[in-house]
């Protein structure tokens, strides 16, 4: 949004700023966190194969060489720091957007179409987190549990729901005060 379109859209209050600067420094926490666990975790892996695995077999030591089961944690670890992208991408406007409809508006409605398009992006968001959420309740009633480790695997699919109820708070956020809405790029990759 140009500072021409924000002149009459109204600030917001310092509270909503702080939290939301908070939630994303959260977010990011979260995601970084998953994705250097799988670095490590995968790094550790090949390692252990590929140096300790030749000097295990030249001692005939029995015993595990790599990570018990890295493949899988990495897998859990990449569904929390994907969904969680979900947010960082909407709070930084990194997402994809087609440029379909662009210019179809007269520019003069464009901050009342954004904040239309906002909060039905926002519903949009929110429903799927709902139908997420009725997916991790349907693992909970199952009992389904995370191949490996014998625990629940509801935790870890938490992160889908959460993931799409974060981008869509944030898009009504982004309507009641679109001075929040981050700048888009200049140009798409």
């Amino acid at each position: 949004m140009t500072a021409a379109r924000m002149a009459g859209a109204p600030a917001a209050p310092g509270g909503v700023v702080r939290a939301m600067a908070i939630w994303h420094r959260v977010e990011c926490l979260v995601a970084v966190a998953a994705f250097g666990f799988i670095a490590v975790v995968l790094i550790g892996d090949v390692l252990g194969r590929e140096v300790l695995g030749p000097i295990y077999r030249a001692f005939n030591i029995k015993g595990q060489a790599g990570v018990y089961a890295a493949q899988k944690m990495s897998v859990y670890a990449l569904v929390v720091g994907s969904f969680c992208g979900v947010g960082i991408a909407t709070a930084t406007a990194s997402h994809l957007l087609p440029r379909v409809g662009f210019g179809w508006v007269p520019s003069a409605w464009g901050p009342m179409v954004d904040r239309i398009a906002d909060v039905i992006t926002g519903s949009f968001m929110l429903g799927v987190a709902w139908f997420g959420c009725l997916y991790v309740q349907s693992s909970m009633t199952a009992d389904l549990r995370a191949q490996a480790f014998n625990i629940p695997i509801w935790p870890i699919q938490a992160a889908i729901p959460a993931g799409f109820a974060s981008a869509g708070l944030r898009y009504f956020f982004f309507a009641a005060w679109p001075v929040l809405r981050p700048l888009a790029p200049e140009f798409q990759e």
